[in-house]
């Protein structure tokens, strides 16, 4: 009686070290973008609520201080054109961090939500990450809109470079991530029942130290607070962007900080509260 022996399958050979590392860089991409693609999706849904909440009240800044009182000669005329970057970087430095810290106070409360995104195949580091690209994304698109909202308002007074595009939009990226970055940060630090307390605290320094309503350079018979702005990372950003869009009145331009120094300034703020705010979040979220 003839037998039949079978051979086992050869195993297949185990993929290089490379090989397995493009695949996992593949994977955590993908998840990169889909989570990201979501918190998108979920903002356009409710993009009229996302507007007032981030537009309403720089608008109303720029109304009062901008339009109406120039008008009944409490205010210097060309108030508005000083006030307008300034708005334009308390808009996107504000929705950002709004953007990422509300969000994050809630998911990392009890309940946790922030659990369903730790099981996608991506490292805990780029969790973090996402949430300050999807902040920064909300808050260029808050400062972009300002700019036909200004014009609305603002009318005549109304007055905005043109021949410096590339400088306004890089200052706008910057501040947006910069704002992100304190976002993740804050939102990692403080506990679901100190929200109120974290907007008395941390917001209304962080407004009226920025130099969103007057020149850093007018300041200067006021030495201890323009050395205190120094330390606000909404002055690079309006400073930068009061440089860019103001134009010279009378052949003279705005004294303004230099390019170097707002540039260094939100690099700073960027690379500081983002390291801190991923070393806090995994501090959080792992076990």
């Amino acid at each position: 009686m003839a037998t039949s022996t079978t051979t086992p399958p050869l195993a297949s050979p185990p993929l290089p070290l490379a090989a397995r590392r493009r695949g996992r860089f593949r994977l955590a991409t993908a998840a990169f973008i889909a989570i990201l693609r979501r918190d998108i999706v979920v903002t356009g849904r409710t993009f009229i609520a996302f507007l007032f909440q981030v537009a309403l009240q720089p608008l109303f800044f720029l109304f009062i201080f901008g339009k109406v009182l120039p008008n009944i000669g409490v205010g210097a005329p060309n108030y508005g054109a000083l006030l307008l970057p300034g708005i334009v970087a308390l808009t996107v430095i504000t929705a950002a961090l709004q953007g990422v810290t509300l969000p994050l106070v809630l998911d990392l409360g009890f309940a946790r939500e922030i659990d369903d995104r730790l099981l996608a195949p991506l490292p805990v580091s780029l969790v973090a990450i996402e949430k300050v690209v999807f902040a920064a994304i909300r808050g260029l698109i808050a400062g972009v809109v300002i700019f036909p909202l200004a014009y609305w308002i603002l009318g005549d007074q109304y007055q905005v470079r043109a021949d410096a595009i590339g400088t306004i939009v890089g200052i706008m990226v910057l501040g947006a991530f910069a704002g992100a970055a304190l976002g993740l940060t804050i939102g990692t630090l403080v506990k679901p029942e100190q929200i109120g307390l974290m907007f008395s605290l941390i917001f209304t320094p962080l407004i009226f130290t920025g130099c969103t309503y007057y020149p850093w350079a007018l300041l200067s018979g006021i030495k201890w607070f323009q050395v205190i702005t120094l330390f606000n990372p909404m002055t690079y950003a309006a400073e930068g962007l009061r440089s860019a869009m103001v134009p010279s009145f009378n052949g003279h331009s705005l004294p303004t900080l230099a390019m170097g120094w707002v540039v260094l300034g939100l690099s700073v703020t960027i690379l500081a509260f983002t390291a801190l705010g991923i070393s806090v979040f995994r501090r959080r979220v792992v076990s």
